[in-house]
């Protein structure tokens, strides 16, 4: 190469060089960043604000590709003002683009965060909940995403509103279900939420008269309470375990799969697992009767945390406890859980429905879970012979239930070390042994494992991958595209988009592929060194 040529190409890459260190700079030195980092935590500046951008791009592509309900109540269905978004061609590849990028460069920015960190002190506790709070407030004004679950809570609320169970009727029964938004999955079953939800349901469907939006915008104020819970119960549930309180509420909450699926993508699982954390922290400081009410209201959201009942009972008890008090501790827990969930049964009209529910699957089965397609593998055997498919596959699901509670019974009777730890791996037997899996279930687990840190080293960054690797199924499989455009090209652009970043991070990228190729971890002395550059 020429060598005036070479020194003109040095020479743009000092230039590039420095108008890179002046953007850090002076993004280190913007006053709310810097606030909200944290006096001696400013470092993290720069990848909040990256987050942050990160949540504004999804936030505009989510007014092209979200989920938008299309009944005569909508309000953007009456306007022309997304058209150019949602109905050329040009606005839905740009509104792709904007998701796919964003949810990876938010991914980037979660593991760069972790980077800069260092020891556990109030500071950084404050600056993480921050950042949290930070990347989510984009995501109030953005359409659903990841999931169109929030329509089916206001198609149960309608059905709570016009006097039916949502237990034993179906969101299909209603006229215009499908134009509301609603997941066919769930067009014929049962609800599998519990009663004090179901009421909250028919309580935005009153208030807002159906219409999509304004209940969107209540069921999403719903789950930033949920968030709220879990900022606060995270870090005093590790504190009291000997975990890292900043480093459990940074890889649990901070993450990207969590407040893309809780906060845009509106789920009701941030409300169950604040009300289980808040619950174990209670009942580990002493105030056993709130945390026990506290549960009981997670299992009156989503009914699967009565699964957690047992441990919630051994937290009262020291390791040692004898057979005899952990009896004595479970009568008062199903005691006190029984009579919460009677008067949650009361208020609502539903009583104990939500069991009937629980045992039962109707057709909301993925087949990608693996006893989903055994169920149905099983089933379409026994419908070649003559039986029903349905039916056969309803036994393998009840089957595989039974031994998820077993499993949970005999963990139960463990001498367990930490029954936080013990309701984690309940859960998770509970998760793989359903017919239906869907990647934020492992939510449920990670602020549980987190709190009692037993899993490190290769552990942690197979989560870092799974991640973004879920966050990227999240993009590619809910995009909600005209019957005009190629929804199959619209995917396999986001796909795309999605690797490449991806691939750039775990082996590319200077900062990030040391999480992967070296296994140095976010905390480790020798990332902490090389935090300098965004």
């Amino acid at each position: 190469m020429p060598a005036p040529e070479l020194r003109r190409r040095r020479a743009r890459t000092a230039a590039l060089t420095t108008a890179m260190r002046a953007l850090r700079h002076g993004i280190e030195q913007t006053p709310l960043l810097r606030r909200l980092a944290g006096g001696d935590e400013g470092q993290r500046a720069v990848p909040m604000a990256q987050g942050f951008i990160a949540s504004l791009m999804i936030m505009v592509g989510s007014w092209g590709v979200g989920w938008q309900a299309q009944t005569q109540d909508s309000i953007f269905a009456r306007t022309t003002i997304l058209i150019p978004l949602r109905v050329e061609t040009a606005g839905v590849i740009v509104c792709t683009i904007l998701l796919a990028l964003g949810s990876m460069l938010m991914s980037r920015a979660w593991l760069r965060f972790g980077q800069r960190g260092g020891r556990h002190t109030p500071a950084s506790l404050a600056t993480v909940r921050n950042t949290v709070l930070l990347w989510s407030a984009p995501l109030l004004f953005a359409f659903p995403i990841f999931s169109r679950d929030v329509y089916s809570y206001l198609g149960q609320g309608r059905l709570m509103h016009a006097g039916l169970s949502p237990y034993s009727n179906w969101i299909s029964q209603l006229p215009g279900w499908f134009a509301q938004g609603s997941d066919s999955l769930w067009a014929e079953s049962a609800s599998p939420y519990g009663p004090l939800f179901l009421l909250a349901a028919q309580g935005v469907y009153f208030v807002t008269g159906g219409v999509p939006e304004a209940a969107v915008l209540l069921f999403r104020l719903l789950a930033v309470a949920g968030v709220l819970l879990c900022l606060y119960a995270v870090p005093r549930l590790a504190e009291q375990l000997g975990s890292d309180p900043t480093w459990a509420v940074w890889i649990s909450l901070a993450n990207p799969l969590f407040i893309l699926t809780m906060v845009g993508g509106v789920h009701n699982d941030a409300l169950m697992m604040g009300g289980l954390l808040l619950g174990f922290v209670w009942i580990y400081r002493g105030r056993r009767l709130a945390g026990l009410l506290a549960v009981s209201g997670a299992i009156a959201v989503k009914p699967i945390v009565v699964l957690a009942l047992p441990f919630i009972g051994l937290a009262m008890l020291p390791a040692t406890a004898g057979l005899g008090r952990k009896f004595g501790a479970w009568v008062y827990t199903a005691v006190v859980t029984g009579a919460a969930l009677t008067f949650f049964g009361w208020i609502s009209g539903l009583w104990f429905g939500w069991i009937k529910a629980m045992a039962t699957a109707g057709s909301a089965a993925f087949p990608y879970a693996p006893v989903g397609l055994l169920g149905l593998g099983i089933g379409w055997l026994a419908e070649q012979a003559g039986g029903d498919l349905e039916t056969t596959a309803d036994i393998v699901y009840t089957v595989f239930k039974a031994v998820a509670i077993g499993l949970a019974v005999w963990l139960a009777f463990r001498r367990a070390a930490s029954p936080v730890l013990y309701c984690a791996y309940a859960l998770l037997a509970s998760i793989l042994l359903a017919p239906i899996i869907q990647p934020w279930y492992l939510l449920w687990l990670i602020p549980l494992f987190a709190a009692t840190r037993v899993y490190t080293g290769g552990w942690v960054r197979f989560w870092y991958l799974l991640c973004m690797v879920l966050v990227l199924v999240g993009v590619v499989d809910q995009l909600s595209v005209g019957q005009w455009i190629s929804l199959l090209w619209v995917r396999l652009l986001a796909a795309a988009i999605g690797l490449l970043y991806l691939g750039y991070l775990v082996f590319s990228d200077p900062k990030t592929s040391a999480l992967f190729i070296r296994g140095t971890g976010p905390d480790t002395t020798e990332n902490r060194n090389e935090a300098t550059t965004p």
